[in-house]
């Protein structure tokens, strides 16, 4: 796949990631007592209602950041915020390890589940450009920190 090929992808990619997250942690903010929460002795307390709000703007950021690098063709760096930023939605199998997840309301479980399976396509294309970043450099940028020739 080619850079502009893969840009493109991860554009939507982030693009459908962020909508998602946002329904996804404003319900999670908003109806935060609607959901499910850990036994007391459980070993992973729930979060806060504040640190779900302050976690999205912190993925978010990360989001942000790759896709900065992306574009000035920092591909190896920018994969790793993005696999930052797929934590935003990968963080939501925890609502799985909790008693009663699965009574969510159906819409509930469908953002919760859809913003997991973002995370996850994030993720696979964070890894996906590191494993090509070579190839997604343009040789030009790859010869500029040589000297130049007299």
């Amino acid at each position: 796949m080619s850079y502009l090929r893969a840009t493109r992808v991860l554009c939507w990619l982030l693009g459908i990631a962020v909508l998602v997250s946002v329904v996804h942690y404003v319900d999670n903010y908003v109806n935060y007592d609607d959901y499910p929460v850990p036994d007391p002795d459980a070993a992973v307390p729930a979060p806060s209602a504040t640190l779900v709000a302050v976690g999205w703007f912190v993925f978010t950021a990360f989001g942000a950041v790759g896709l900065l690098l992306w574009f000035r063709r920092h591909i190896t760096t920018a994969a790793i915020a993005l696999t930052g930023y797929s934590l935003s939605g990968l963080i939501g199998i925890a609502h799985y390890t909790v008693p009663g997840a699965t009574d969510m309301a159906w819409w509930r479980q469908t953002h919760v589940v859809v913003d997991i399976v973002c995370g996850a396509a994030v993720f696979g294309f964070a890894l996906w450009a590191a494993k090509n970043a070579s190839e997604l450099i343009p040789p030009a940028a790859k010869q500029q920190s040589a000297p130049p020739s007299p």
